[in-house]
């Protein structure tokens, strides 16, 4: 077993902004517990590259590009994993930053899975259950990884993972602006507060419609009318979202975020508010909404890596614009 050949595989999920969101975590089955909201899949995201080598010691190790330990997506792999023995190893690539409403704790747990599972045959209706599992009970969010099985914008319906829950999805093309002005805040502080989940579930039910989501602009539109409402926003972000809103952008924060989505109807509106972002010196990102959901990608023929970086397409890059 010590001289079997390593393997290799990498898998791709999209981050996602969420727009709004009603946590419903009563289900007795943890798989039917999450949100139902609107939010939209963005065409960045992820990527976990993944090498499993058989041996007699067992060895697991899962960072980031940074060398961070990340703690949700190494509980992933540890239970996918199982009772095998041998090196597992799991770096992954953030398109964006980490705790900052853009789904990456899903995004990484959701990569990491269906890349394991590929290298180590698990099935992957289990990979994705673990997934959610990992995010749920790691304080990382609410149904993220429902909302990026798929592409596009989405409409969680129902909460939890189908077939518990249900998520309507609507094919989109457009530009999306994200960016970020404060320091992250931690989802399961927010979470945790019997008054913000109040405020959430009040403010959810006056603006959710459940028949699908809206085009692209309605929803963000719409968004922004619930965080408003939410108030969690912190005043710098919502200095910034009167200042894009004001260059003719349709602007929200992204929840839980001290970060913004915004998109424009009129280019002009697009310019202006990118303008405005670098004279600011704000982080952000030009991207699009994501035209695929969670997935392994394919290797070229000896390759160690993708022929591309998942995810990547012409719309989709990172701005050099810094906090």
């Amino acid at each position: 077993m010590g001289g079997a050949r390593a393997r290799h595989a990498v898998a791709f999920a999209p981050a996602h902004v969420t727009g709004i969101v009603r946590p419903e975590t009563g289900a007795r089955d943890p798989r039917a517990r999450g949100s139902r909201g609107i939010g939209i899949v963005l065409a960045l995201g992820v990527t976990a590259d993944a090498t499993w080598s058989p041996g007699d010691r067992s060895l697991l190790s899962v960072r980031g590009e940074d060398g961070r330990r990340l703690r949700i997506s190494e509980e992933v792999a540890r239970r996918l994993r199982g009772s095998a023995r041998g090196t597992l190893r799991v770096r992954l690539r953030h398109d964006v930053p980490i705790g900052q409403g853009f789904g990456t704790s899903a995004a990484g747990a959701l990569a990491t899975a269906l890349a394991v599972a590929h290298l180590l045959r698990r099935p992957r209706a289990r990979a994705i259950e673990i997934a959610h599992l990992a995010d749920l009970y790691g304080g990382g969010g609410l149904g993220g990884v429902a909302a990026i099985l798929g592409a596009g914008l989405e409409a969680r319906t129902r909460p939890g993972l189908p077939p518990h829950g249900s998520v309507v999805r609507r094919r989109a093309s457009g530009r999306v602006l994200v960016g970020v002005v404060g320091p992250p805040v931690p989802t399961s502080r927010l979470l945790g507060s019997a008054r913000t989940l109040a405020r959430l579930r009040r403010e959810a039910a006056r603006l959710l419609t459940l028949r699908g989501p809206p085009d692209l602009l309605e929803l963000v539109r719409r968004s922004g009318r619930f965080t408003d409402r939410v108030g969690l926003a912190s005043p710098r972000l919502r200095a910034t979202l009167a200042r894009l809103r004001a260059s003719g952008l349709v602007a929200a924060q992204a929840m839980f975020g001290e970060s913004f989505v915004a998109v424009a109807e009129r280019e002009a509106a697009w310019a202006a508010g990118t303008r405005w972002l670098r004279s600011a010196r704000i982080c952000f990102f030009e991207t699009t909404v994501g035209g695929r959901g969670a997935h392994v990608a394919r290797l070229g023929p000896g390759s160690r890596g993708p022929v591309r970086r998942p995810g990547e397409t012409a719309g989709a890059r990172r701005a050099t614009a810094t906090l």
